[in-house]
């Protein structure tokens, strides 16, 4: 039994916010020097009333509609998200009601994110291949822009809002294209302070208007030490990189693509020279979208994939990193 990739398609919220709007807001910044840093020109933006369910269950609808599944085929669904609608009930579980997926279908949420589209294929090769389920809906969706502070221009020229949906099943048969894994892992929690959002949940006591000691904002705004995620960066993923290599045995030159979190061009610069990939193998897909967290890596997969880039056979890398701290890499055989 072997799991695969059977389908992937995403969603973005109507809402855009462009560079031309950002630099109105914030002067010292002009359009072209927030695209030459971060490599991001727009970024979805959900709506007032919009949340990471919403976001999650166009995404479903996207690829229930591209024919690759039902709704009824679907045995479980996996939601990730670290804006979820409620502290409880697990959003997992409204959107199966809301998806017409089975009540005999298994739900539940992972909190996780810039890693977290890795550890749920990873989740879902586990379900299938022990064989849990045939079909395990993967979802991961964000709305960021919830979490920030409106003067902080660090995040808002960074994140932006989306979602996307990855059906994992069964291979139909053992000598079929397609695979996933292996996949290397890795967490640090003592630096879990650099990308937080420090009130709201049951260890803060001080209320939202409280300010952390060296922070510029309210705890109830997303805090990020963009120094701090840098360093850890560029110290992790060569590193989980190097493990991925050795554990399948392949070279650079064996790897049809390399598809890592979409953080920032800066920051895929450097670790793109760091690692010595060639361009031609290296896939970017952010200037419309900007940072979608758990969304990045599946975006670029949808967009490689119909730009004719992966095709079935092809050996693609993935690499997650980032809040937590938390990373993890994979292979991916394509199947579609």
């Amino acid at each position: 039994m072997k799991a695969i990739i059977k389908a992937i398609e995403y969603y973005v919220p109507e809402g855009v916010l462009t560079n031309e709007q950002l630099a109105a807001e914030f002067p010292e910044w002009t359009p072209d020097r927030i695209e030459k840093k971060l490599g991001i020109v727009t970024r979805h933006i959900a709506g007032p009333d919009e949340c990471a369910s919403d976001l999650g269950v166009g995404a479903a609808k996207q690829l229930f509609a591209s024919g690759a599944c039902a709704p009824g085929d679907v045995d479980y669904l996996l939601f990730c998200t670290q804006s979820p609608d409620f502290f409880l009930p697990t959003t997992a579980c409204l959107m199966q009601d809301r998806l017409g997926i089975p009540k005999t279908a298994g739900a539940l949420d992972f909190n996780l994110g810039c890693s977290a589209f890795v550890y749920g294929l990873g989740l879902a090769k586990g379900l299938v291949e022990t064989g849990q389920a045939r079909n395990v809906l993967l979802v991961t969706a964000e709305t960021y822009s919830k979490h920030m502070h409106p003067k902080d221009k660090g995040v808002r020229t960074l994140f932006g809002d989306g979602a996307a949906a990855a059906l994992v099943s069964e291979a139909p048969g053992a000598d079929a294209p397609g695979g996933l894994g292996p996949f290397v892992y890795g967490t640090d929690g003592s630096g879990g302070g650099a990308l937080c959002v420090r009130s709201g949940a049951m260890r803060s006591h001080d209320g939202p208007d409280h300010v952390t000691a060296g922070h510029p904002f309210p705890d109830s705004a997303l805090y990020m030490d963009g120094g701090a995620i840098f360093n850890f960066t560029l110290k992790v993923v060569p590193e989980s990189l190097g493990a991925l290599l050795t554990r399948t045995g392949l070279g650079l030159n064996d790897v049809d693509l390399f598809v890592f979190h979409q953080a920032n061009v800066y920051m895929l610069d450097f670790l793109q020279k760091k690692c010595a990939i060639p361009n031609e193998k290296f896939y970017l897909c952010m200037k419309p979208f900007g940072n979608t967290v758990s969304s990045t890596i599946p975006i670029a997969l949808c967009h490689a994939w119909r730009e004719g880039r992966i095709r079935p056979g092809s050996k693609v890398v993935i690499v997650g990193f980032g809040v937590g701290l938390s990373w993890a890499s994979a292979l991916i055989e394509w199947a579609v």
